[in-house]
């Protein structure tokens, strides 16, 4: 009787890694794009947009290839693919809902005082 181990998901690992760097690649250009076009035009209700759909799109591709390339290397690990998805996906989304906060308040900052309210070389 033989156990058949199945072959690590050295692909997936590669696949997940490159759609987040790509992503946060998109997700960075759009970011600065938003924030540049605002900055011109200096609306409130403009600033409320920087954080829609055209951020949103590379913001959960990349988170989805984080969760990606997690699950896929703890599963070279631990050898079961509901175990290493059951960890990889809770880590994910509560590191991406963190970092969207975050951004969320930094924007609010831009909003409120500038540039440099956000500057942490000035203390």
């Amino acid at each position: 009787m033989y156990y058949y181990l199945a072959e690590p998901p050295y692909f997936l690992i590669l696949a997940g890694l490159f759609v987040g760097i790509t992503s946060g690649l998109a997700f960075e250009a759009t970011l600065k794009q938003s924030v540049k076009e605002w900055s011109n035009n200096s609306t409130p209700e403009q600033l409320a947009q920087v954080q829609g759909l055209k951020l949103q799109l590379p913001f959960f591709t990349m988170t989805a290839g984080i969760c990606l390339f997690l699950a896929s290397g703890l599963e070279v690990f631990l050898l079961d693919r509901w175990i290493s998805y059951a960890i990889a996906l809770p880590v994910t989304i509560f590191i991406a809902a963190l970092v969207w906060v975050q951004l969320g308040k930094l924007l609010q900052q831009l909003q409120i005082g500038g540039s440099k309210a956000i500057d942490l070389d000035a203390f």
